[in-house]
């Protein structure tokens, strides 16, 4: 079991709780849980920044694209975007299919949660700021340009499943290299590793903060792998991380 802090039931505050990243079982107060016994409230309240194109494998299947109009290169600095709170839902909620659309894209990410105000940080003292990192899965609509804010197409209600919790920073020594799963009706779907990120924890944290500051308890995705599955109505999607645990939600008609 390692250390956590997690929202549930009638808490009105994320609390210090021990969690089985294997099982995905919960102990607090001397008993012990299966995760999807619990009602899960989200464990942060504050801003989710996405990264785009921080994966090498996402930022090589864009190929020539990256070469034309208007920017004409690969990016120089972290492309990112907001999941602002009406996309926010806890693990075993439903995501809304709306009514105009067949699919949804699933964004397996690893959220790095802020413990204190973080400007014109280090790479090197980068994790003397993180509390804890927990699960993300970046919903959006299927869509093809990068060139415009994807707004309508990633910030619909109940497009942001985050948790169950948020795992202690110390319990995770080797965030750099984590395991990345996703599972669609508990069938394999997608593998990747946080090795595989172009900005490792420590740079996109510097990187990000060189320009602007985050704040406690703001949440930082360290991006989304390629080729991400997709999700129809019925669905149940899986999103694990090693170390974290799992986080699952189900997809229903808007």
């Amino acid at each position: 079991m390692i250390k956590a802090r997690g929202l549930f039931n009638n808490l009105y505050q994320p609390v210090e709780i021990e969690v089985d990243p294997q099982t995905n079982n919960v102990a607090y107060h001397a008993k012990s849980y299966s995760a999807n016994d619990l009602h899960w409230g989200v464990p942060t309240n504050a801003t989710v920044y996405g990264t785009a194109l921080n994966y090498k494998g996402e930022l090589e299947k864009m190929g020539d694209l990256l070469h034309n109009d208007p920017y004409k290169a690969p990016p120089k600095a972290p492309i990112l975007y907001i999941k602002p709170l009406n996309t926010f839902t806890p693990h075993q909620s439903n995501i809304p299919l709306p009514s105009d659309v067949k699919e949804l894209q699933t964004g397996a990410a690893l959220g790095i949660v802020l413990k204190k105000t973080a400007a014109h940080v280090n790479a090197s003292s980068a994790f003397e700021y993180i509390q804890g990192f927990t699960i993300v899965n970046d919903i959006s609509i299927p869509h093809e340009s990068v060139h415009r804010p994807a707004v309508k197409q990633k910030a619909r209600d109940g497009f942001c499943p985050i948790g169950p919790w948020v795992v202690e920073a110390d319990q995770l020594p080797n965030a750099d290299n984590l395991e990345v799963k996703v599972y669609v009706n508990n069938e394999l779907k997608q593998t990747n590793s946080t090795e595989n990120l172009i900005r490792n924890i420590g740079t996109l944290i510097e990187d990000v903060t060189e320009f602007m500051t985050l704040f406690k308890g703001d949440v930082l995705l360290v991006g989304t792998p390629e080729n991400p599955p997709l999700l129809k109505e019925g669905d149940q999607v899986q999103v694990e991380i090693e170390g974290i645990g799992k986080l699952e939600n189900s997809v229903v008609a808007e």
